[in-house]
């Protein structure tokens, strides 16, 4: 499978401030193709038809949030139509901060992949544990009980259009990144599950996020079990960006 290398610009970005870093990505990789790896951006709802007009073909982009409704009166939240309208094609689902701040719970965040998948977007489905879950040793229960309350019941043809990321909670936005024994062991802990889900598990991708930069990029991408990245921070500009895409090559 190709190295995904996922931008998340959470709530940054005008749509002047969007087009000028979406460009300047899409007119580096133009001028210097990385075959490898699979470039996907998620910009705020606002910017996501504008950066997917900029991408010229040279990465795919999704919506960070959406709602698992066609329509109707739900103030705010936004439509599969919608993501289609705005030239996304991915989503976002189940980021620690949905989870955490905006405290949606498993079921929730089960019916919006379940919703997503049904009207043709791709999912990124996010899991991961708090550093107290981590210190009473429940990483594999937690892990165990996103992905399944998420994934169960998915048809096989589903394999290819989930990719799941990995995101210590604990990790993002603080610069502190999880040690390469502590992904590896997350890493394997979700393959086997993902085994125990699908039985074509092997062919899902799993990402890293959590602080990554430029600097430990290709390091994190050399683990076992690491098919790309899920970039915050270091995405918002795109030299550092392109940095991280190119890592490891």
């Amino acid at each position: 499978m190709k190295t995904i290398i996922a931008a998340n610009w959470k709530m940054n970005k005008t749509r002047p401030q969007a087009v000028a870093v979406a460009g300047d990505v899409a007119a580096s990789l133009k001028e210097s193709p990385v075959p490898e790896r699979e470039v996907l951006i998620f910009p705020p709802a606002t910017c996501l038809d504008c950066v997917s007009a900029a991408a010229d073909n040279m990465y795919e982009t999704g919506i960070q949030n959406l709602y698992p409704a066609e329509e109707g009166a739900f103030t705010g939240e936004i439509a599969p139509g919608m993501v289609h309208d705005a030239g996304g094609t991915w989503a976002l689902i189940g980021h620690s901060e949905r989870r955490h701040i905006f405290m949606e719970p498993d079921d929730f965040i089960a019916t919006k992949v379940n919703f997503t998948l049904a009207h043709d977007l791709k999912v990124m489905l996010c899991v991961g544990e708090t550093l107290p879950e981590r210190e009473a040793g429940q990483l594999r229960a937690v892990l165990l009980r996103q992905l399944t309350s998420a994934l169960s019941g998915q048809a096989a043809g589903a394999v290819g259009r989930i990719a799941i990321a990995y995101e210590p909670v604990w990790a993002i936005g603080t610069g502190k990144t999880a040690g390469s024994q502590e992904i590896l062991e997350a890493h394997e802990i979700i393959r086997d599950i993902l085994r125990m889900v699908f039985t074509s598990g092997d062919e899902v991708p799993i990402l890293y996020g959590g602080s990554v930069k430029p600097a430990n990029a290709a390091e994190i991408l050399a683990l076992d079990n690491v098919n790309g990245l899920l970039v915050g921070g270091a995405s918002l500009e795109a030299r550092s960006f392109l940095d991280i895409v190119r890592a490891g090559l």
